[in-house]
Formats: structure tokens, C-alpha cells, sequence
């Protein structure tokens, strides 16, 4: 997902056009936010593995402030799109794959 398409404001959106694919707003919900849970995590990691380099064992207060590349790294993950609205744009492009319980248990039972 090209994220340079995925706006940085929330926008209003059709409940009915959004819960079309799934026949279910709740699971369309929930679809969303196992997605935007996962885009989190992963930008959490991200970002933390980016800062370990950063790491001091003794960091004085000074040291912390004067450290501009850690700063701009922080900046750039703040400008980022929110995990949800990444979520809702994968959803309505079709890039999302999901399956619920239900279909597993008929798959298993078959």
C-alpha cells in the first residue's frame, strides 16, 4: 500500500458502502482493527529498532535534547498516516484477505 495515497485527516465515510464486502459492519470493524493493529505494531518496531542505535547508557539530559537525528526520526513517524486510516483504505482497495471462524470450522469439518 502506497501510503502517499492514504489521506492524513479523517474523512467521513458510508457505513453501508464499508460493510459491503463483508455483509457486516461489525466484522468490517473488526476486520479494521485487527489490520490497523498490526500496521501499529509493526511501525512500533520500526521506529524502536531505529532509535536502539540511538541508545546511551549514561544519556544526560543535555545529550537528549542536542540529538536532532533521533528528533527528525520521531517527526517523520509522527507525520505518518494513522494505523487506522492505512486499514480503511487496504479495505476499500481490496487488498485486505480475511476469513472468519466460521469458514475455518466448515473447511475443517469438510
Amino acid at each position: 500500500m502506497d501510503k502517499k495515497k492514504v489521506p492524513n485527516n479523517t474523512i467521513t465515510r458510508d457505513i453501508k458502502y464499508l460493510a459491503e464486502p463483508t455483509g457486516n459492519i461489525y466484522k468490517t470493524v473488526v476486520i479494521l482493527y485487527k489490520r490497523a493493529n498490526q500496521i501499529a505494531l509493526a511501525e512500533k518496531k520500526e521506529l524502536n529498532k531505529k532509535l536502539e542505535d540511538f541508545k546511551n547508557e549514561r544519556d544526560s539530559m543535555e545529550e537528549v535534547f542536542e540529538n536532532r537525528e533521533q528528533i527528525e526520526i520521531s517527526k517523520y513517524y509522527e507525520r505518518q498516516p494513522k494505523p487506522a486510516l492505512v486499514a480503511i483504505e487496504e479495505f476499500l482497495e481490496g487488498e485486505l484477505n480475511y476469513r472468519s471462524a466460521s469458514e475455518e470450522d466448515e473447511r475443517k469439518e469438510a
